[in-house]
């Protein structure tokens, strides 16, 4: 299928920027938020929420961003890959969002607010010929509707992840304040049988799908409901769809953000946590807040067990090994 263009405007040019804990945030001419790396051809692939608020506002959120790099040093602004009213039956709140590639296509999943036709969050899927875009609705219709997962909650159906397994099913995880579970037909755009539920300690949002020598991950966003902001955890499992080991805390809270959010590569031997919080203060002097977050990284090793360590973060969230 050919992907047509559509009226996205793409703005590249090029910033370098270094990567790691002595100059986080890592893009800072923009706010960023809940990041979702991708790694394909020898080039890190960073899909981001785009922070728009003004004073006080919380998630101002109408596009998402993309960023390539080939050194984790010096990263390239491709632009707005995709709006919100894209999706035409979604009215607002860009929020969470993963890509990932399959067959040539690269297919863009994300949390938005529905239109009163079915009303709360959805899920909409939209697909590209190209990692940078334009990404255009696959569907017209979302892919996940509020009513899919019947909750009092009408903001249950957010952060999507997705995972291929290595015999090729994709599964795809999202949700708050559950976390739910299934099965992607290969088409990457159907459901493939029921919504089934993971259940982790602490669990809020925000969740991260990967597998690493047969061991899977669900890192996520925990203890928001708890009084408490949230701090990143981790659970591992042998089978996708049976009970997870909770593994404990990986990250403390993100400095003036409430909200912390994970995404995890491997690029050339090493491994990456991605995460956001809220420092960065750009040139025209508007500051970080709650509504105006940015993305950084940090070094993530893995321990023989499988269990995770992650570098010590300078001026960001801070990690408590266990």
């Amino acid at each position: 299928m050919r992907i047509l263009a559509q009226a996205v405007t793409i703005a590249i040019f090029t910033v370098t920027l270094h990567s790691h804990a002595e100059t986080n945030p890592i893009i800072n001419n923009v706010f960023t938020a809940d990041p979702a790396p991708m790694v394909y051809n020898d080039t890190v692939y960073l899909y981001a929420g785009h922070d728009e608020a003004k004073g006080r506002e919380m998630f101002t959120m109408w596009d998402w961003l993309c960023f390539s790099s080939k050194d984790m040093k010096t990263w390239t602004a491709h632009g707005p890959i995709m709006r919100v009213t894209d999706f035409k039956w979604a009215t607002r709140d860009a929020w969470a969002s993963q890509t990932v590639p399959r067959n040539g296509k690269f297919y863009f999943y994300a949390a938005v607010q529905h239109n009163n036709t079915h009303g709360g969050k959805a899920i909409g899927v939209a697909v590209s010929d190209s990692p940078t875009g334009p990404f255009v609705d696959a569907r017209g219709t979302a892919l996940v509707t509020d009513d899919m997962t019947r909750s009092p909650n009408a903001w249950d159906d957010i952060d999507p992840t997705v995972l291929i397994d290595d015999d090729g099913t994709a599964w795809l995880s999202w949700s708050n304040p559950n976390c739910y579970l299934a099965k992607l037909k290969p088409n990457m755009i159907e459901l493939d049988g029921p919504i089934q539920k993971i259940h982790v300690p602490n669990y809020t949002e925000g969740p991260w799908l990967h597998k690493r020598k047969g061991l899977y991950y669900l890192t996520y966003a925990a203890f928001a409901h708890q009084g408490m902001s949230e701090k990143i955890c981790y659970a591992t499992a042998a089978n996708i769809t049976r009970p997870w080991t909770y593994r404990g805390i990986l990250t403390d809270q993100a400095k003036n953000s409430y909200t912390i959010h994970p995404g995890i590569v491997e690029f050339h031997g090493q491994s990456y946590l991605f995460y956001h919080n809220a420092t960065l203060t750009l040139m025209n002097g508007e500051t970080g807040e709650l509504g105006r977050r940015s993305v950084c990284v940090e070094y993530m090793y893995y321990n023989p067990d499988g269990t995770i360590q992650c570098a010590a973060l300078s001026g960001g969230a801070g990690f408590e090994h266990e």
